[in-house]
């Protein structure tokens, strides 16, 4: 089998490892394209998920600032609540001290009795009793004067306590809608962690198969660029051999020119330019 045979026979076989090559190179780029969609698909889920945790925490620190906001409500509740119970205590005390005669009696008395230290004429020993007379129905009237002051106080505390539980109740419907949408949030996120892991694994065996093929398309690879390389190798031998033969063939020639030459030369025939210099070349001149 000549050269040029070996060369056309290891071109189809290269041609067909080239069919090959291409048919492998097309089967891991369509596995490399599916497996570079599930990663977008993982990469979009994972950015869904990191806002969804950033709102999830923003609402989260919103439920901690209202737990602790009821927290704080609740406990001035109870101190409004330990206050009115020592005001009933105390209240409950001077109701026992509570004279017999009713508040608006006392205060007439005391009326009546200042009047007649102001407008009547008295002894010291009369004015000291009179003047002692109202110091006592002022202690009577203290009492009722203090149990007003309490009550009053206990109102205020009631009135402040019933807004602090109102507050409390809003704040509560509000931390109950919060906690609800931060549930709801951190499912949504849960379900998109999943789909990323699916879409992640299911990448990875994208992957390994993509591998795969470009591990087979190697030693056809391989193979292709040793046949290249005989093809390379066949072509310069050749290209030596037909430099060869041409250089035979121009040496071929040359002698036969010269021996034309020599021989027109003897019959004194005149030369042309060509044969002149080839025979200059070898040193023959006319006297020769």
């Amino acid at each position: 089998m000549s050269k040029t045979q070996m060369i056309e026979e290891l071109t189809k076989k290269l041609s067909a490892l080239k069919e090959q090559r291409d048919k492998l190179d097309g089967e891991a780029y369509e596995w490399a394209e599916r497996r570079n969609e599930l990663n977008d698909k993982v990469k979009n889920l994972r950015d869904g998920i990191l806002k969804l945790r950033a709102e999830r925490d923003r609402i989260n620190d919103q439920v901690k600032e209202l737990k602790q906001q009821r927290n704080n409500t609740t406990t001035r509740i109870r101190e409004k609540i330990e206050e009115m119970k020592k005001l009933n205590q105390e209240s409950r005390a001077l109701a026992k001290k509570r004279p017999s005669r009713s508040h608006q009696a006392l205060q007439k008395e005391v009326e009546s009795v200042d009047w007649k230290i102001q407008t009547t004429s008295l002894t010291l020993q009369e004015d000291r009793e009179l003047v002692g007379q109202v110091k006592e129905l002022e202690a009577q009237l203290n009492v009722y004067r203090r149990l007003e002051q309490l009550a009053q106080k206990i109102l205020e505390l009631r009135k402040e306590a019933r807004a602090l539980r109102s507050e409390n109740g809003l704040r509560h419907q509000k931390l109950t809608k919060n906690a609800e949408e931060s549930q709801e949030i951190h499912r949504n996120m849960i379900g998109k962690i999943e789909d990323s892991k699916k879409y992640k694994i299911e990448a990875d065996v994208m992957h390994k198969r993509f591998l795969e093929v470009k591990e087979k398309a190697r030693p056809v690879e391989g193979e292709m660029m040793g046949l290249a390389n005989q093809i390379r190798q066949l072509r310069a031998e050749i290209r030596v051999e037909e430099e060869k033969e041409r250089k035979q063939d121009q040496d071929a020639l040359r002698e036969t020119l010269e021996r034309q030459a020599r021989e027109k030369l003897k019959r004194g025939e005149k030369l042309t330019w060509e044969e002149f210099q080839l025979l200059a070349e070898k040193g023959v001149t006319a006297e020769d």
